[in-house]
């Protein structure tokens, strides 16, 4: 599993991967590496070639939590900060089971006394140096590849609160179709959270915007902030503003959406 892990990191920096190279990187055979491509072309993350492999750009699915996790981290780092200015001491928050969000805990720490309601594995470890806070696990089956409790137990766990801010993120930010993911589970858990606060935040990098993914989250309606570590475009800029969604970005002197 670690082997494929770092074949698929390989695979995120340069697009393809050869056979052969593989195999004396890792001193493993060529038919071992065959073996771990047709087990990562089978979960819809690779499509083999000739001689090796390309990352499947238009998969569903979404990359193991621990690759997602070194991805964009400048960015994530950025609008942690950003998120942090936006929370006080002795708010209640949901978090959800994005890579984003663990970043988003870790900068929170420096809070008073926040309560935390996630369904995030990787949060609530992260979150066991911080005596002084009430961290809530929604419960729920655990996803080995995305650090995420799911299910029917969890969703009842969400509905049954009500916090001053759900912060969530996105694979994907479309202007017509609004947010999405690739999973509907974790799609689900989302809107739910969405539905049980009173500023409803998306944390989204440049990267996710004018994409699509597999399941819906929710309209840009259900938003009372976005938050995102560059301008956006002016096109996005005045879709937030005609919604009335406060956008926030870094070097942003106002607050308000331009």
């Amino acid at each position: 599993i670690e082997r494929r892990n770092h074949i698929l990191e390989k695979l995120q920096k340069e697009k393809r991967v050869v056979v052969s190279e593989l195999s004396r990187t890792y001193q493993v055979s060529e038919e071992t590496i065959r073996r771990d491509l047709e087990k990562l072309e089978n979960d819809g993350l690779v499509i083999k070639s000739y001689g090796g492999a390309v990352l499947n750009e238009h998969s569903i699915f979404d990359l193991p939590f621990n690759i997602r996790k070194n991805q964009m981290v400048v960015e994530k780092q950025r609008m942690a900060d950003l998120i942090a200015d936006l929370v006080r001491d002795g708010e209640a928050l949901m978090l959800d089971a994005s890579s984003t969000a663990v970043y988003v805990a870790r900068r929170l720490k420096s809070k008073k006394k926040l309560t935390v309601i996630t369904n995030s594995v990787e949060i609530i470890v992260e979150l066991f140096d911080v005596p002084e806070w009430n961290v809530i696990s929604t419960g729920g089956v655990s996803r080995e590849r995305s650090f995420a409790l799911v299910g029917p137990n969890t969703n009842r766990m969400i509905s049954s609160y009500h916090v001053d801010k759900a912060i969530i993120s996105c694979k994907a930010a479309n202007m017509a179709t609004g947010m999405m993911d690739s999973d509907e589970q974790d799609a689900c858990s989302k809107r739910l959270m969405l539905g049980a606060a009173k500023e409803r935040i998306l944390v989204a990098d440049n990267s996710k915007f004018d994409k699509m993914a597999f399941a819906k989250v929710a309209d840009w309606t259900e938003l009372t902030k976005v938050v995102t570590d560059r301008e956006p475009s002016r096109e996005w800029l005045r879709e937030f503003e005609r919604l009335r969604i406060e956008c926030v970005y870094p070097g942003k002197e106002d607050g308000k959406s331009k």
